[in-house]
């Protein structure tokens, strides 16, 4: 076998071989076989999500066992067989393709591949797996969006059909319908690990950035000398806020700087300070290195407390308050008179970090006199506007182009720019194809984490159980900017109240600008923090009454034609009460160490916001292409699209083809974020799709129909915050949830049954893996995660997040419900999202299980003294 030589031949020294997929490689220089395999093989299957040893997305095999490749030196792999998923057997990966596509196994897809490579090495070693052996054998492989369930099915499928057991079938149907099992049209290419994320895109001429962050959370910058760095060779340049047309950036509000200046003050320790570019990584490591900065480290201000404090210097100049919710209904002091009962209690919840597994990355190249941006985001459109105020081109749209390629999990953490308008900055200035990757210790300290929240939460009830008045205040921490405050804080605000008949409230809410990274947009969206204070407050009432918790939320629940406490009439979709009684025998059964909880989510963005859906058709080569700018980051938009085209049209499905995100060419459908894509995208979808099939049903063929166009805007508009109707229309739709955890006698969760109420089901696994994905997301939330930080420094490592790996998860069971009445059924045929609420209660039914289990009442996340901490608390069984 002949040597494939990789790099420089250098003389006198022996060169490092290793064996790859069946071939010798030759090298000289010792590095990660992460890196030898990404950067000089061009082996993109094998990913990069920490570099760290923590997440498990490069995993490799070598000889008979599984590597982090990641933390193996070349030079201590000679002589090892090396398998990367190009190099499993054919029947191996036809058995992986069909089994993950089968259970449902893939989401964002960034750990799929190594996930793959994990279930190789279980069914190698025996080929008869249990789930507790799959379990222990994938627990070094984090997801963070199945939760793990169907991962272990599709392990447990491939092993069967590798032994012989079960022949692979072509389940492929020429008719699909809304409510079949589909199968997720990019399943395949991501098993295999050949979708193209940003970081798999290669170019013989690219460059790469990487930006000098701030050393300490807030400290004035005297001066920033670059001199010796742009004196190296080899790098481009770098670029410092005199770079900047316009150095302020931000979602909604422009608070964010692009470059902190000389003379300015840091406001946390991502801020950027300047960005070095250069030909190389290697030049690129050296060259930051050669950047010096001068500071006056000064004492920031590390929480609400501190940022209330009348004497604490401002972070920005309209002072440290960043946003105010305040939201009322009826006479809230004058109900709780008529009181019989009242709970009054004081909840905290901590900075979480979303940890999708794909890090941040854009690639930004010259384009006429503007720029286009690969990239990996919540909305190109979102990306493009805050490029654009960067620049100062608000007026010239066509200037900025953004498409997205393959998004490795987001969960709202990409909905602010991160490195993508550095990267057009970049290739702006210096006509250079940029890219710009963000390390995992970079991510964890630049992008917005779910808000901490410290809430004070009143209600009471009569002598029946029946809710009076509700009163609450929220202080939310926003850290260094604004982000998604505003929003984030006002849902916390409107749904602090709960699914239930009551309309006398009083809900005041602050967002304060602190030393902190900042917080922004979670799955959730505020509404897992005052959910968790209000459904503990509710077990509190239930007690003083004297029913179940069962029952006194089965008392209140709202119902259809009843009027919410926001003063919106509750449509006939409504199901609330539908899940409390698919819960009620499991509860009931498993009373005394069961904890209960019930949410509701809106869809959509509401509160009088022009929120749209836009869908275009385009009939190419007897193709039905099909352009919406509405992200998937792996909840399955793009699946759920085509299944909606093709139930409409009765095309086969090689005849529909969906097109990623491009601003150049899909029409803005808004943010994937609120829930919003399945019912606001999904309508414009299902629009267009029936002007098509006006024109196909008079047509021989959908041939006959080339260079036609199709376009529809959905839009429904709601009435805003404070509005005078007597019955305001809020949000179009929500979405409602009943969540019960049981625990085993030494803690442990043993169960989790979720009834959710999402509409009309568009597919089947799809929206099983949500709910999954959302419940063991809210169990860490509750239990176990916490983003470290000491006076502002994040002390967090991706390891160390707290994480649940799959040996940790339940059993966990998921129904629907929905109403066969629904008036809504035409629109989107019924579907409301099931994104957000899959997290929310599942959080505070945790809480009450360990209330029910010990009668303490833990007031702040993660809870304490659990069979989850440490040290793990011992119950009597």
């Amino acid at each position: 076998m002949t040597n494939i030589l990789v790099g420089d031949r250098i003389k006198d020294t022996d060169p490092i071989i290793v064996k790859i997929n069946g071939k010798k490689y030759e090298t000289y220089e010792d590095k990660t076989l992460l890196r030898f395999l990404r950067d000089d093989l061009h082996i993109t299957s094998v990913k990069d999500g920490c570099s760290q040893g923590a997440c498990g997305t490069c995993t490799v095999l070598v000889g008979d066992s599984k590597k982090l490749s990641c933390t193996q030196k070349l030079s201590k792999l000679k002589d090892e067989e090396i398998l990367t998923i190009e190099g499993l057997t054919e029947l191996e990966k036809k058995a992986f393709v069909h089994a993950f596509s089968k259970a449902g196994a893939v989401q964002c897809g960034f750990c799929t591949p190594g996930m793959v490579m994990s279930g190789a090495a279980i069914i190698r070693k025996n080929p008869n797996p249990s789930e507790d052996e799959i379990k222990a054998g994938i627990k070094q492989n984090i997801c963070r969006c199945t939760g793990y369930v169907k991962i272990i099915e599709g392990i447990k499928l491939a092993s069967e059909i590798i032994n012989g057991n079960i022949e692979i079938t072509t389940d492929e149907k020429d008719r699909v319908k809304v409510g079949d099992e589909f199968i997720r049209i990019d399943a395949h290419d991501k098993v295999l690990g050949i979708g193209e994320y940003v970081d798999d895109m290669i170019f013989d001429d690219m460059k790469v950035g990487s930006a000098i962050r701030s050393k300490f959370p807030r400290a004035k910058v005297l001066k920033i000398d670059t001199t010796k760095a742009e004196a190296l060779p080899g790098v481009i340049g770098v670029l410092t806020a005199e770079d900047v047309p316009n150095n302020k950036v931000g979602h909604i509000f422009q608070d964010w700087d692009v470059f902190i200046e000389e003379g300015d003050i840091t406001r946390y320790e991502g801020d950027a300070l300047c960005l070095v570019v250069a030909e190389n990584d290697k030049v690129l490591a050296e060259a930051k290195k050669l950047v010096e900065v001068e500071y006056e480290e000064l004492e920031p201000i590390s929480s609400i407390e501190e940022a209330e404090n009348p004497e604490a210097p401002f972070i920005h100049p309209t002072g440290n308050i960043c946003q105010e919710r305040h939201v009322s209904r009826g006479n809230a002091e004058e109900a709780f008179k008529k009181c019989k009962y009242i709970v009054e209690e004081t909840y905290t919840t901590p900075f979480t970090e979303h940890a999708f597994l794909e890090p941040e990355c854009a690639i930004a190249e010259p384009m006429g006199d503007g720029v286009k941006i690969y990239t990996t985001d919540q909305s190109v459109y979102d990306t493009r506007k805050e490029t654009l105020i960067m620049f100062g081109w608000e007026d010239q749209p066509e200037r900025v182009v953004v498409e997205n390629k393959l998004i490795g999990g987001a969960f709202g953490g990409k909905e602010d720019v991160s490195c993508q308008h550095l990267a057009a900055l970049a290739a702006y200035k210096f006509k250079e194809r940029v890219k710009i990757k963000f390390s995992r210790d970079e991510s964890l300290k630049f992008h917005p984490k779910r808000h901490p929240m410290v809430g004070i939460f009143k209600l009471g009830c009569d002598e029946e159980g029946n809710f009076l008045a509700m009163k609450a205040t929220i202080k939310m921490d926003t850290g260094a900017y604004a982000s998604l405050c505003g929003p984030v804080l006002e849902r916390a605000c409107t749904h602090s109240v709960g699914p239930y008949h009551y309309e006398n409230t009083e809900i005041d809410g602050y967002g304060y600008y602190t030393n902190n990274p900042p917080a922004g947009a979670f799955r959730g969206f505020g509404v897992c923090q005052s959910n968790f204070a209000f459904e503990s407050n509710i077990n509190l009432l239930a007690e003083k009454v004297g029913i179940s918790p069962w029952e006194i939320r089965y008392k209140n629940a709202i119902r259809p034609g009843e009027v919410l406490p926001n003063g919106q009439i509750a449509d006939s979709s409504t199901a609330l009460v539908e899940t409390l009684e698919a819960a009620k025998k499991i509860f009931e059964e498993n009373e005394d160490r069961a904890g209960i909880a019930c949410a509701m989510k809106n869809a959509g963005v509401g509160v009088g916001l022009p929120d749209k859906g836009r869908a275009k058709i385009v009939v190419e080569d007897g193709l039905v292409r099909v352009y919406c700018a509405a992200s998937d980051l792996g909840q399955g938009a793009q699946t759920v699209f085509k299944q909606m085209v093709l139930d409409i049209l009765g095309l086969r499905p090689d005849q529909v083809e969906i097109i990623h995100p491009n601003s150049a060419n899909s029409p803005d459908s808004g943010t994937s974020s609120g829930s919003r894509q399945t019912l606001i995208s999904g309508e414009a979808i299902k629009k267009v799709s029936e002007k098509l099939k006006k024109d196909l049903d008079d047509a021989n063929d959908i041939r006959d129909l080339n260079g036609r166009e199709y376009f529809h805007e959905y839009f429904d508009p709601t009435d805003p915050l404070g509005s005078e109707k007597e019955n305001p229309v809020s949000h179009i739709a929500y979405g409602f949830s009943t969540n019960v955890v049981i625990l085993n006698d030494d803690g442990t969760i043993r169960k989790v049954f979720a009834a959710t109420d999402a509409g009309k089901v568009i597919n089947p696994k799809a929206i099983e893996g949500q709910l999954e994905g959302g419940i063991v997301m809210g169990l860490g939330y509750a239990l176990t995660e916490n983003f470290k930080l000491d006076r502002s420094k994040v002390k967090a490592k991706y390891g160390t997040l707290g994480l649940w790996r799959a040996p940790m998860i339940p059993e966990i069971e998921t129904v629907f419900v929905s109403k066969p009445d629904d008036e809504l059924l035409d629109r989107a045929f019924g579907a409301k999202g099931v994104g957000e609420i899959a997290t929310i209660p599942i959080a505070p039914a945790a809480q009450g299980a360990y209330y029910k289990l010990d009668g303490v009442l833990r007031r702040d996340f993660p809870m304490v003294d659990t069979a989850y901490s440490k040290p793990r608390k011992k119950f009597d069984a």
